[in-house]
């Protein structure tokens, strides 16, 4: 079979129901409105959120705090995760980017020191832990904090 020989089990595509064509096909007139009524008229309904008058629960519930919207978001990296690296790399960000242990493009990356590593490694970071940049010392490495 190829790609372009693929098709959907037959009836699990139904035609798109047009509605307003006549009295003969069920949803003529009204067009399975109803009568009269706010959900009737063009553009009618209610927004999300809406109790119908009654004060909306996002307004009935205390708020505290505040978020920090300068907040820097670090991607996570451990330690044994860094195991995979030849001795004497020079880890970066962007070479964690592209063996895929960082997926989102943050504002950096943190070191953590979840893991073992025993071959010497340069690595570049934003951040790491006191534990990360001890163990990769002792395995004969260094960290660089960018």
């Amino acid at each position: 079979m190829q790609l372009h020989e693929l098709r959907p089990a037959p009836g699990a595509r139904r035609p798109r129901t047009r509605v307003g064509r006549g009295i003969g096909s069920g949803l003529g007139k009204t067009a399975g409105r109803g009568h009269k009524g706010q959900k009737a008229r063009a553009g009618g309904g209610v927004r999300p959120g809406f109790e119908g008058g009654q004060m909306p629960l996002t307004r009935r519930i205390p708020k505290r705090g505040f978020t920090n919207i300068f907040k820097r978001q670090l991607a996570v990296v451990n330690v044994g995760d860094l195991e995979r690296f030849d001795s004497g790399t020079v880890v970066t960000p962007e070479l964690l980017r592209e063996a895929g242990l960082v997926k989102k493009g943050r504002d950096g990356v943190k070191v953590l020191g979840d893991g073992e590593i025993t071959k010497p490694l340069v690595v570049k970071a934003q951040a790491a832990s006191r534990q990360a940049v001890a163990k990769i010392e002792a395995a004969g490495g260094r960290v660089e904090v960018i």
